[in-house]
Order: structure tokens, then C-alpha cells, then sequence
């Protein structure tokens, strides 16, 4: 998974006036984002098994939390490779906006 972290960290993110904004990844790092996105998939359906078959509380929140944190990395590689390409290449474009919008998006997974 490294590997997927440096590749995230070097991509750009499309973005120019008037056009929809789009992320460039890998086909790698989206390979990479998938495989951990389809683990937290399974990690909710066992969630679920385990509320239907009366597991303890204490347990299933143990997994939650579990899950949580593996969706906060994805998050966070997705957030740094934003911030070294996305970011980077619209502040020196002259866009300043985007600090703004970083700042909320931020605060959004802050919560």
C-alpha cells in the first residue's frame, strides 16, 4: 500500500475554468483505493451480520470503530495527494480559492 501512497501523493487533479472538476489517478491507485474501499465494504456487511445475530454491543463497536479509521485513511491519502497536486497547481494558477474550499473540506472530515 505505500506504493499507492506515493502515487497518490504525485498525481494531479484536472481543474480549468468552466470545465467539471476531475481527479487524474492511476490505474494503479485506483486498483489500491478500490481493494481498501471493497475491505471496509466487507468490514460494514459484517457489521451488519453481527447486530443481527445479537453480538455484544462492546464487539460491534469495536468493529465500527474499525472501520471508521480505515475509511479515515483512505480519506487521508486522498487528502494529501489533493493538497501536493490539486491545491499546489491551483495556488500557483493563481486560484486562491481553493484554500477556502480545503479548509471546509477539512473541517468536514474533522467531525
Amino acid at each position: 500500500m505505500e506504493e499507492i501512497d506515493e502515487a497518490i501523493a504525485i498525481e494531479g487533479c484536472g481543474h480549468s475554468h468552466g470545465e467539471e472538476r476531475k481527479s487524474h489517478h492511476s490505474d494503479k491507485m485506483k486498483q489500491g483505493l478500490n481493494a481498501r474501499l471493497n475491505r471496509i465494504e466487507g468490514q460494514i456487511r459484517g457489521i451488519k451480520g453481527m447486530i443481527e445475530k445479537d453480538t455484544y454491543c462492546d464487539d460491534v463497536l469495536t468493529q465500527i470503530a474499525a472501520a471508521q479509521s480505515a475509511l479515515g485513511s483512505v480519506a487521508k491519502l486522498l487528502l494529501e495527494g489533493h493538497m501536493k497536486s490539486c491545491v499546489v497547481e491551483r495556488v500557483q494558477a493563481g486560484e486562491q480559492e481553493v484554500l477556502e474550499e480545503l479548509l471546509v473540506t477539512i473541517n468536514k472530515l474533522m467531525k
